[in-house]
């Protein structure tokens, strides 16, 4: 079947799904591998409850409602693209190392005062959650702001042939993941093919011009390129007022002065707000409805979120890690005052041979800091952690232990690590 073919039933259908166990009625069942599985296997009970038809790479599981393809992941990728193409609505693509996800959503909340908006969900930026979000956007869609994330070289270049992005946004470039990307200048390499799609299609670039890597490479890769400074012909001014437990700004443009106090924790989320404000005036959305979107936004899932619990106040940052976000969290964590403070750490993964530095970096950081007790998680840190006077625990659940038979008290904790270490299963006892 072409992917044409395909399209219609699609059209004919109430939406996209890969899992059997949430399909829902009407939906049109792709049945994608995965590392431990056949996603082939689960085709029957997709159809079962109620899926349309069941898209299958293996003709074992033919059956009358089934439509056999070459591969299901490329036909899922080939039916995004063709959607992409019909909707004709401009894409704004946003990755980067760190506060791809934050920027994303608060551009999508701003933008949102102007257009209808579609936008990553959740974390759906890979080679499958990009299809997804893609042929999840309403018909009536007038713009998508999409997350693209990557783990080797080769996957943002991918996924821009999918989501075609008309303007792209890298946030910043740093040592995440560097284990699939060999080095940091495989990092570079792969964050930057956003750029290059974008000089492909004569598309805009919007950039940090206080950033020297970024901006290095805007003038070699990008023909249009829009410095987040002057996004519309009149220099836009963003500066911190107080990097408490909720960043505190001011915005100078246009001979006005705005002050918005936001509801996120940390001075680094100060250029994803920057970020933002100027990509809302790049999109003529005005400065008052901008102010009002980032008061407003209220960051989900463990991103810079402050949760005052009945015995303590918790800074949730456990979503994932990186040293760079790490050390930007524990930076901005020391300068906040409390009399009782408290950082729960969890091992940052995938950074290959540069793992035992970057965990001694942190451990240096977490020694200059006073009054402060400090928890670690994981095998990575536990390896130094002892030069330094730590305490470690080699599992979640033998912290979760810890606490339980200590319970923690008016205290302000700072919890963040890799997605690994499921560093939220602690906030129960916080």
């Amino acid at each position: 079947m072409n992917t044409d073919h395909l399209y219609q039933i699609f059209r004919q259908s109430t939406g996209v799904s890969t899992d059997s166990r949430r399909v829902r009625k009407g939906e049109l069942f792709f049945a994608l591998w995965g590392d431990n599985y056949n996603g082939n296997e689960f085709a029957a009970e997709a159809l079962e409850k109620g899926a349309s038809w069941a898209v299958i790479d293996d003709p074992a599981y033919e059956s009358e409602k089934t439509i056999l393809v070459d591969d299901c992941l490329f036909e899922l990728q080939a039916l995004a693209t063709h959607y992409r193409k019909e909707l004709r609505v401009p894409v704004l693509a946003i990755t980067g190392t760190n506060g791809k996800t934050t920027t994303k959503e608060l551009i999508a909340a701003i933008a949102e005062k102007k257009y209808r908006v579609h936008s990553t969900k959740g974390n759906f930026n890979n080679t499958i959650g990009v299809p997804l979000t893609i042929l999840a956007a309403p018909a009536d869609t007038e713009m998508m702001v999409l997350e693209l994330g990557a783990s080797h070289i080769g996957e943002i270049r991918t996924l821009c042939l999918i989501a075609r992005p008309d303007y792209g946004i890298i946030t910043n470039i740093g040592t995440s993941h560097i284990e699939g990307f060999g080095s940091f200048e495989g990092v570079v390499k792969a964050k930057t093919e956003l750029y290059e799609y974008l000089r492909k299609v004569n598309g805009i670039a919007l950039y940090n011009d206080r950033d020297p890597i970024l901006t290095e490479k805007i003038f070699k890769l990008v023909n249009r390129a829009v410095p987040l400074s002057d996004p519309t012909g009149t220099e836009l001014k963003v500066t911190l007022l107080s990097s408490g437990l909720n960043l505190e700004i001011e915005v100078y443009h246009n001979h006005k002065t705005f002050r918005i106090k936001s509801k996120l924790f940390g001075k680094y989320n100060l250029e994803n707000i920057r970020t933002a404000i100027a990509t809302g005036l790049f999109l003529d959305v005005e400065m008052e409805d901008i102010a009002d979107a980032v008061e407003k936004y209220e960051p989900v899932n463990n991103r810079s979120q402050v949760r005052k619990t009945a015995d303590n106040t918790v800074i949730c940052d456990s979503y994932n890690a990186n040293p760079a976000s790490m050390r930007l969290a524990v930076g901005s964590f020391a300068e906040t005052g409390s009399d009782k403070k408290m950082v729960i750490l969890g091992d940052m993964l995938e950074l290959g041979e540069r793992s035992d530095e970057e965990h001694i970096s942190i451990l240096k950081e977490l020694g200059k800091m006073r009054n402060t007790e400090v928890l670690l998680v994981g095998r990575l840190f536990a390896k130094h952690a002892a030069d330094y006077g730590f305490r470690t625990f080699p599992s979640m659940n033998s912290l979760m232990e810890h606490l339980k038979a200590n319970p923690v008290k008016g205290y302000l904790v700072l919890v963040k690590g890799s997605r690994g270490i499921a560093l939220e299963k602690a906030y129960e006892l916080l």
